[in-house]
């Protein structure tokens, strides 16, 4: 047989492809080592859930022993944050998008009021999520339940002053037909308690907390006892 007029392999090429491949396998592996396997692991939240993200901060032994926005006494230990909007007594989820851990809290108290931030954690649980050095972190809130519906996270509050809560709904309206005779946007809103409904008699709305320490003390020096209520 004469071997010379066999044709003769392209190792050339195929020399070429190999490299080509193994290239292509060796990019592919750095790819994917580069991405943090907790971030990998974070799944997103169902559908129905509301939720936020935004930069977490928390806070600590400065305000430990302290009021909260709810009542509650703050105590770094507890696993609770702050936040701008959400009803005081929701439960949220908080997951840190840097590493993936994540966290329940309770919210009872507002803030964060530095500028950016949608969260402010206690000092338990930005231990949780591994968040107390770096001191801020990304991460997302997932609303678990509250204890008023809400259908959406607001970006800000809204303010009314209660001048009166009755059980009956002819007191409420005297002293709304009262208030008429001197102030604009007085109205009564039921409220349900258990067994009761109150009468809550409230007038205007403010979009900032201060223009409704304003109105409140115009209407505490025509002689009415104020609170001002978030909306």
């Amino acid at each position: 047989m004469n071997f010379s007029s066999a044709p003769i392999p392209n190792h050339t090429g195929f020399y070429i492809l190999t490299r080509i491949a193994g290239a292509l396998c060796f990019f592919s592996f750095a790819v994917s080592c580069s991405v943090p396997p907790s971030k990998a692991r974070v799944s997103l939240p169902p559908d129905s859930r509301l939720s936020q993200t935004g930069i977490a901060s928390w806070y600590g032994p400065g305000f430990h022993g302290s009021a909260t926005a709810s009542g509650d006494i703050y105590n770094q230990s507890d696993l609770t944050a702050a936040h701008q909007t959400l009803p005081l007594g929701t439960r949220v989820l908080v997951t840190n998008l840097e590493n993936g851990s994540s966290t329940q809290v309770t919210i009872n108290d507002r803030g964060p009021f530095a500028k950016g931030r949608v969260i402010d954690l206690s000092y338990a649980a930005a231990q949780s999520i591994n968040m107390v050095g770096p001191g801020t972190a990304l991460v997302r809130v997932d609303v678990i339940d509250s204890p008023t519906r809400i259908q959406t996270i607001r970006a800000s509050l809204d303010y009314t002053l209660q001048v009166g809560s009755f059980s009956q709904l002819e007191n409420a309206e005297q002293l709304r037909d009262r208030l008429a005779k001197s102030f604009t946007d007085v109205t009564i809103a039921p409220t349900q308690s258990k067994d009761l409904t109150y009468y809550r008699v409230h007038l205007g709305t403010f979009s900032t907390r201060a223009d409704a320490e304003e109105q409140a003390r115009q209407v505490t020096q025509a002689g009415y006892s104020v609170i001002i209520m978030e909306k």
